[in-house]
């Protein structure tokens, strides 16, 4: 056997912070409430991983979220256990760091990491903190250069540039998942992560299969969590997927980060927030819910250090179709513009049913040329002016030559509705559209 120096490898593992010199505090499950535990003795920071033993003799993954005196409130990772009165709760691991790296690549993961796919273990050999890293917001790069995503009424009426993050706000049933297909599978990027959050499980199984039938598999990695899950584990999908993108935009990579849906992470901050005890503010979000969306949103953006940049769509489901759902007011107020889809054109047949009227590129005239910015231009004053006058049109009160802009606005209407519409496997290059929409509405 060998003769181990038993003091000088303690020694050693206290030096390389291996073992601490500090006793490990174990928590005692006292209530439930809201479904959130409350435990006592249990003395960690927020965001700090626990343990929790289950009546099934397995441990259950849940996070601090808050305190209340002298009770550390957790949320956990599963809701549909037997926890009991008094049972054991110790620290587990931080869930400070996600694993990252290439062998993501073409993997459908979960919150916590684990595979989903059946396709074995990652062997991911870095790791990037789930919160980012802190930096100079100096060091962020200006958006200067077009991005082609492969939707011709995006690229020529709503130009996107490298670097950008935008809203994509709709009702239910207007289109919305469609074109984030569309997004996915046309934008030109080295990398693409989706986080598919909050969803119904069918979606993300049809999402997941349209990936790899559009060839864009081998590039992407997916973070699915559905919508019967713990609502933390909604809101640290979100977050791994954001930092899986900042990672690869660190090597320099182009990136398309989507996430479906923010107003799901919102109610899942909702769930958490109001069992944490926070006053409910407007359709009872807490302020915790509303301070989420811009932390996930600066995430995105162009890292001037490295040139790589991080090109965002985020949707958010408009309830009822009210655009001052207070979800939609935030994002409106932090994204780079914002993409609105319309019912009407929806019930129409026009796909996507993109209201251009109602929705903007806040880089749109820092990214493209002369003759461009005319042609969009005439289109959105045709387009303005048919919506301002639209009633007066349909009852027939409108007369004929009384107004000669009017009377184009009605005149290309149809040619305006066709240049939106697009099949969702045809991809449309930024060169094409932007011609298009020159030959047909340029002075």
């Amino acid at each position: 056997m060998l003769d181990l120096d038993y003091d000088r490898l303690s020694r050693l593992l206290l030096e390389t912070g291996t073992i601490s010199t500090e006793p490990v505090k174990w928590g005692k499950v006292k209530a439930c409430s809201g479904g959130l535990l409350q435990a006592s003795g249990f003395d960690y920071p927020i965001g700090v991983g626990a343990e929790i033993e289950s009546g099934y003799g397995r441990e259950i993954g849940a996070e601090i979220v808050g305190f209340d005196d002298d009770m550390t409130m957790l949320a956990p990772f599963d809701q549909h256990v037997d926890i009991r009165v008094e049972a054991r709760v110790r620290p587990a691991l931080s869930n400070a760091q996600v694993d990252v790296g290439p062998q993501l690549m073409g993997r459908i993961i979960d919150p916590l990491g684990h595979p989903l796919d059946d396709m074995g273990p990652i062997q991911a050999e870095q790791q990037w903190p789930l919160m980012g890293k802190p930096s100079n917001i100096l060091n962020r790069g200006s958006i200067t250069q077009p991005l082609d995503v492969g939707v011709q009424a995006i690229n020529a009426l709503l130009p996107i540039g490298r670097g950008q993050r935008m809203a994509l706000i709709a009702g239910s049933g207007v289109g919305k998942t469609v074109l984030m297909r569309q997004l996915t599978s046309g934008t030109q990027a080295d990398v693409i992560v989706v986080g598919l959050i909050g969803e119904r499980a069918r979606e993300v199984n049809d999402f997941v299969a349209a990936s790899r039938t559009s060839g864009i598999a081998d590039k992407s990695a997916i973070i699915a969590v559905p919508a019967d899950h713990s609502p933390i584990l909604r809101i640290k999908a979100a977050q791994r997927a954001a930092a899986i993108a900042e990672y690869f935009r660190s090597e320099g990579k182009s990136v398309l980060l989507v996430i479906d849906s923010l107003t799901r992470i919102a109610h899942a901050q909702r769930e958490i927030g109001l069992a944490a005890g926070e006053p409910p503010t407007m359709k009872g979000y807490p302020p915790s819910a509303i301070a989420l969306i811009p932390q996930l949103l600066e995430r995105a953006g162009c890292d001037e250090a490295t040139g790589g940049f991080i090109t965002a769509f985020y949707t958010v489901l408009a309830d009822g179709d009210d655009l001052d759902d207070p979800i939609v007011d935030a994002a409106r107020a932090i994204a780079d513009g914002h993409i609105i889809l319309s019912r009407e054109l929806a019930e129409q047949g026009v796909f996507p049913a993109i209201d251009i009227g109602k929705s903007i590129s806040r880089v749109a005239n820092d990214i493209i040329q002369q003759d461009h910015g005319l042609a969009l231009r005439s289109f959105r004053s045709l387009w303005s002016q048919y919506a301002e006058n639209r009633d007066l049109i349909t009852m027939g009160a409108y007369r004929a030559g009384s107004d000669s802009l009017l009377d184009e606005a009605i005149a290309r209407r149809p040619d305006q509705l066709s240049f939106l519409q697009q099949s969702v496997d045809t991809h449309a290059s930024r060169e094409s559209s932007v011609s298009r929409l020159i030959d047909g509405f340029g002075s």
